[in-house]
């Protein structure tokens, strides 16, 4: 069965991706080179290259469940499960190396509730928490560095300083 989505067909790139066709295309070389497409043991791939970073965009962009989405491409529900598991870490955990001499960054704490009393401590509101940080370009509004973990009872210039995540951004 053929898939109704395809990279081969520039006009389903840019609502599933976000990223014009060209740019798409400099990713899938990128993961070319990485050695995504290596040739490995056990099951070949359903997909073509440039059509498994398409599927994963897919998926985190649209909503849709991996049963929905599968008919799209022409593929099985555990096919597709297959790809977002293997591809997705590789695209979502890159981190960008390089920004703007006049990059402006936005850094946020947040304190989430948890059982958990390894890390959490009573923060200001009585309850257990942790004290997340993430730094967002302003520009672009992506998330640049997600701060190490942290107890709920720090502020949250004190968490900055504490979670290590200061030097890449220094770094321009």
């Amino acid at each position: 069965m053929a898939g109704v989505i395809t990279a081969s067909e520039p006009s389903w790139i840019v609502p599933l991706t976000g990223l014009s066709p060209r740019r798409f295309t400099k990713l899938v070389t990128a993961l070319r080179r990485t050695g995504v497409d290596a040739t490995r043991q056990g099951r070949r791939w359903s997909l073509s290259l440039a059509d498994r970073p398409l599927l994963v965009t897919a998926y985190w962009r649209t909503n849709l469940t991996m049963r929905q989405l599968a008919p799209l491409f022409g593929i099985s529900k555990s096919a597709s499960d297959r790809i977002i598991d293997h591809l997705g870490p590789l695209l979502a955990l890159q981190p960008r190396r390089r920004f703007a001499r006049d990059a402006v960054f936005i850094m946020d704490s947040t304190l989430v509730p948890t059982r958990d009393h390894a890390i959490a401590e009573p923060s200001k509101n009585y309850r257990y928490s942790t004290n997340h940080q993430v730094v967002i370009d302003a520009d672009t509004s992506q998330v640049v560095v997600v701060g190490r973990l942290l107890p709920g009872n720090r502020n949250d210039c004190k968490a900055w300083e504490q979670s290590a995540q200061k030097p890449p951004l220094g770094r321009r």
